[in-house]
């Protein structure tokens, strides 16, 4: 006759892991590159402007344009890396499958539409409902169209076939820009999102 083995209280108990180490330190390495990468690059913008306004002083990085490209190019290393680092990580262990597929229309207008009502549950974080994988998705492929927009700002000369893609040089700084805005309106909705629902904050920092 097998006895059955009784399960310690405390490992009944123990939280499921939601996010791996490897992920939390993405994230927030990210967030720094990004903090660092948006403000300095208001200031190199202030330099030349493409619209008819300027970033304030109070929130740009750099203090001039030299300082402000000396940090921008410091945040793009970090911020290509860890990126790099980051996708790899989701598709060599399955976890770009597993949290953001299947990513429909129908499940995306479904989730919206409960999320605008105030009824769309966040019991379960190991699981994204449409609307976040529809965001993470798309700031994923934001993130790249930042780098390759970058690059053609940065080095036009030497990316004569990415320059052409982007419509040349004037145009790839307009794409560029609205990347970047994209970032920080996803950024912004990001931390409302967690403002709604902390314990996602305390899931990111203590992985459960």
């Amino acid at each position: 006759m097998t006895i059955p083995r009784e399960i310690p209280p405390a490992a009944a108990q123990k939280p499921a892991t939601i996010h791996p180490l490897w992920l939390r330190l993405a994230h927030w390495l990210n967030a720094l590159a990004v903090l660092i990468m948006v403000t300095s690059g208001w200031q190199i913008y202030n330099a030349s402007p493409l619209f008819d306004f300027d970033f304030p002083s109070t929130v740009t990085l750099g203090g001039w344009l030299g300082g402000a490209i000396q940090w921008h190019f410091a945040g793009m290393w970090l911020f290509g890396f860890n990126g790099l680092f980051y996708l790899l990580m989701n598709i060599l262990t399955g976890r770009m499958k597993r949290k953001f597929w299947p990513l429909t229309p129908h499940g995306i207008f479904n989730d919206l539409r409960a999320a605008l009502r105030g009824k769309l549950q966040h019991n379960d974080l190991r699981h994204y409902n449409m609307v976040q994988r529809a965001a993470y998705v798309f700031v994923m492929f934001d993130g790249i169209v930042l780098v390759l927009s970058g690059l053609v700002v940065w080095k036009s000369v030497q990316f004569p076939l990415l320059r052409e893609l982007m419509g040349g040089y004037d145009t790839a700084r307009y794409v560029h820009f609205l990347a970047m805005a994209s970032l920080v309106g996803f950024a912004v909705l990001h931390l409302i999102m967690v403002a709604v629902v902390p314990k996602t904050l305390i899931a990111m920092i203590r992985g459960r």
